[in-house]
């Protein structure tokens, strides 16, 4: 019999500069819906069983460098995000104001940048 409590996994939380702004570009590459919204404070939803992905105000926001050189802001995590096209997928990001990142480290995945400069890898699973 174990001691250990349960753990269930209900969502991510990134930092961002203006959580509405970063939040509404999540929903439009993802495709979710917004679950909560006040000004600190976003979340959204996938239309699937899934966790959440929370946006919260991070006032000394300083976006992470890609890749990480030791003298700026390193990411903490990145999301992984399967798609069934990379191609396709990599232009509806970019239309919806993603940024291709200079440095791939693989041939079969696309390392973006969001708008305040999180990095985010698509690729086909």
């Amino acid at each position: 019999m174990s001691d250990s409590p349960s753990f269930s996994l209900s969502g991510f939380v990134i930092g961002a500069p203006d959580p509405r702004e970063l939040a509404d570009f999540y929903r439009r590459l993802l495709g979710w819906q917004v679950r909560d919204d006040a000004p600190e404070w976003v979340v959204l939803r996938s239309p699937a069983v899934g966790p959440t992905l929370a946006f919260q105000r991070e006032k000394r926001f300083r976006p992470p460098v890609w890749p990480a050189d030791g003298d700026h802001q390193q990411m903490l995590m990145h999301l992984d995000i399967e798609v069934d096209d990379l191609e396709a997928a990599v232009n509806h990001a970019v239309d919806c104001g993603a940024r291709v990142a200079g440095f791939q480290p693989q041939a079969h995945v696309r390392v973006c940048l969001d708008p305040v400069g999180h990095p985010f890898c698509l690729y086909v699973g």
